[in-house]
This record gives structure tokens, sequence and C-alpha cells, in this order.
């Protein structure tokens, strides 16, 4: 592998290219049109970027590209090739070579599929996944290989806390961060609106079940005073949510959080719309709900009293960096990103900026080094902040936006955005010394 500090390279011709029949997919040109194949055209393993002979590190992502969640593992692909569109003008950014196939959504499999990256590809890097359950199993193998990974979307904060490790690294916000940043929304709603009854209902795996002891700890510590009327867990890609939602009227919450991403909260809400649900209680979902798809899914009558979040928006911040970032994604696909988008592209940009601090991808502790406390500035960030990897946790930290749906016709087919927000700043959401020591059982974990 050429050395990386001392050389510089012409940044003359981007050395982005396919090996796959289905690069040639994600290689169209902006066009309308392209959201349709991306909508019927299954996918297959992909490489992206230098090829192997030329390229300084081999990063291998895992994404899901079939069922209800494959928008994800599409809409990350377009952003690593974004990103790595734009390592392309810098001589000096490092020449990264990125693999990316079907995690299929299932823990075993994935697995399996992180150990041959990193014993036939020679993958240095492992990044991606969205399911918790998913991103945790390949964590494990990470930490028993000593392999870094970037987690680029997965949201269970027990990743970073209870079974984080040195070799564990996330650049997208958490269940803690999502959850603490509702805890305070719900706290000044109580205020305004004097609501006591909650409800949850999240999906019966890993992310649904820390997504709801998360929201408790942080009522907990802002001391907010709240009655359970109930919790429901159905499970991943459930099909029917009518008993769900006829109990939650037999038994009806002042606020019903929701941890459902995705299809299946659009298919919750498409359910829901149709009964007095939205007419007996608020609905929060402030970790997922506010996702482009979600927003297009609501039509030009949202149900009402939805407030909403996610892990980054179209239209928010207000920022060059946020509107370039959305409209470089619309101009090479035909419309625009979900969240998990900005996610890939994070962990691309991180990777590289790692390894120029590093001098070597193979030299992992200096990785880990360069990896803590690691500032980059995202699209998320508000203006004058930058987001950066906390040493202690590996988790990055970023504000937080919580709004509801307004009539908007700037990102169409969404025919509504999020407004009337409410901030919170990324470091009043950090977990304390003594929450992360409680939740790893020992200080600073290992």
């Amino acid at each position: 592998m050429p050395g990386l500090i001392t050389r510089l390279r012409s940044a003359q011709g981007a050395r982005v290219f396919a090996t796959t029949l289905m690069l040639a997919l994600y290689g169209l040109p902006a066009a309308h049109g392209t959201e349709a194949l991306y909508e019927t055209t299954s996918v297959g393993r992909v490489e992206l970027g230098a090829d192997a002979a030329d390229a300084d590190a081999t990063i291998a992502c895992l994404y899901p590209m079939t069922g209800r969640s494959a928008s994800y593992g599409r809409d990350s692909i377009v952003a690593i090739r974004m990103a790595l569109d734009e390592l392309a003008t810098d001589p000096a950014a490092p020449r990264l070579r990125v693999i990316v196939d079907d995690s299929r959504s299932k823990a075993s499999f994935a697995v399996r599929m992180a150990e041959d990256f990193i014993e036939q590809d020679n993958a240095n890097i492992l990044c991606g996944m969205v399911s918790s359950g998913v991103g945790m199993a390949v964590s494990r193998l990470a930490r028993q290989r000593k392999t870094i990974l970037i987690g680029t979307d997965h949201a269970s904060s027990r990743a970073a806390l209870e079974e984080g490790h040195r070799y564990y690294f996330r650049v997208s916000s958490d269940t803690w961060h999502s959850q603490a940043a509702g805890a305070k929304y719900l706290q000044e709603l109580q205020q305004q609106e004097g609501w006591s009854k909650i409800a949850f209902l999240g999906p019966d795996y890993e992310y649904g079940r820390v997504a709801w002891r998360d929201l408790q700890e942080a009522f907990e510590l802002y001391d907010v005073d709240y009655q359970v009327t109930g919790s429901y867990w159905p499970k991943l890609y459930e099909p029917d949510y009518s008993l769900y939602i006829q109990s939650l009227l037999e038994s009806p919450p002042d606020v019903l959080v929701v941890a459902l991403w995705g299809g299946d909260f659009t298919a919750f809400i498409d359910q829901a719309r149709t009964t007095r649900l939205f007419s007996q209680m608020r609905v929060a979902n402030f970790d997922t709900g506010g996702d482009y798809e979600t927003l297009v899914a609501l039509g030009d009558t949202p149900p009402e009293g939805l407030i909403l979040s996610a892990r980054h928006h179209v239209n928010w911040p207000p920022t060059a960096l946020n509107r370039q970032f959305v409209e470089r994604f619309h101009e090479r696909s035909g419309r625009y990103p979900n969240y998990s988008a900005q996610g890939a592209w994070a962990g691309i940009l991180t990777v590289a900026k790692a390894i120029t601090l590093a001098g070597d991808v193979t030299d992992t502790e200096a990785m880990v080094e360069a990896l803590q406390g690691l500032e980059i500035h995202l699209p998320k960030d508000p203006e004058g902040y930058v987001s950066y990897i906390d040493a202690e946790t590996h988790q990055i930290i970023q504000a937080q936006a919580i709004g509801t749906p307004v009539p908007s016709q700037d990102y169409p087919p969404a025919q509504v955005v999020l407004g009337n927000w409410k901030v919170y700043d990324a470091e009043s959401l950090k977990p304390s010394p003594a929450l992360i020591e409680r939740r790893r059982g020992t200080p600073g974990g290992d």
C-alpha cells in the first residue's frame, strides 16, 4: 500500500467505479425516473472507490437492501458515493475502497458477512448497520477481532454504553440523545398542557426496548411526573397494528411515544388514522418519525397532534452545508434523502479524516486514538457547532431538533416538512459520567 502522508496525487478524475451490475444503477446521472428504479430493482454487493491494489484502506459496510428497510441501504450508498466524490477532489485524502452488501437485517447473516469481509476482502474497517440487533452482533465480532467498526445508523444506546468497547464508534445520534431530547420536549409540553398519562409502543427487539428505557431514565433525570397506561411491543415489520390500536383506544394515554421506524411507522400511522386514535392522544416519535419518507407518507393532511424528529432533517438546520448536502443528494438520485444518508456520508468522511491523522489504517491503535475526540462538521450541525466523537463513549455528540408537521412544497413529493422547532443543544443531552458508570457497571468500560 503506498504511503499516505508523503504522497501527493493528482485529483483529476474520480476513482469511483462499479464492479457489479447494480452499480450501473447507482451511477445514473440525476434524472427523473431514477427513483422508480430504486424502488423496484434488487441490489447485491456493490464496490465503490479505489480498487483493492490502489486503496489506502478497505471499508466494508452492511446495510439492508431488501424488505421494508431497503431504502435505508439505497440512500446510504448514494451518500457514500457523494463522500467519495468529495474525497476525490482532495489530493491529500486517502484512497478508499468501499464494499457494501445486503445485511438482510439478520444478525447471524451479517456476522458471517463481516467475517468474510475481514478474511476474504482484507477489510480494515467495518461500517453501517441499520438494525440495532444487527449492529450490536457485528460490534461483538469487531471487539473480538480488534477491528474498528463505525456505526452509521443503528441507535441502541447500549451499543456505546453497556457494550461499548475500544473499537466501536458511532457517527449518528443514538436512543439516549433522541429520548433525552424527547423527555425535555414532553416536560415543556406538560407545563403547557398538563398531560399526565403516557404509553409507549415500540418494536420488540433491542432498539425498541432500549428506547423505552432511555425515555424513562431521562424522565427521572429531569424529574418529570407521569403515569404509564401501557407499553406495547409489536414485532419488527409487523403488518397489522389493529390490536395495539384498539388497546390504546380502550385505555388512552395523553401522549403515545412510538419508536417504530421506516415502513413500520408509516404503516402504523396509516392504520391509526382510520380510527379515533389521533383525536384521543398526542403521538410522538423522537428518533425516526421525522424521516423524509414519513413526511411523504403523511400527504397533505397529516394526523393532528404529531410530534416528530429524526437523525437528520432536509430543512434543519438551515445551514449552507445542510442545503448543499440535500441538494447534491437530490441531483444525484432524483429524490430527497432519508436520515440514513447523512450517517453513511459522515461515516466515510470520518474514516478518511482518521486515516489522515493516524497515517496508516493498519495501525489500529493509532486509528483508535485519532477517532477518540475527532471533530467533523456535518449537515446536522447548527450554525457555529461542530460534531465530535466523545472520547469516553465513542458516541457522536449532536444537537437534537423536534418539530411538528407544517405545509410545504419545498421538498416534493412531500407536502409537509417539520417546523415549530424546539432545539436541544448537544452538550445538554450528553449522558453524565454517573449515568455512564451505572450503565456500564464499571467506570469507563474497556
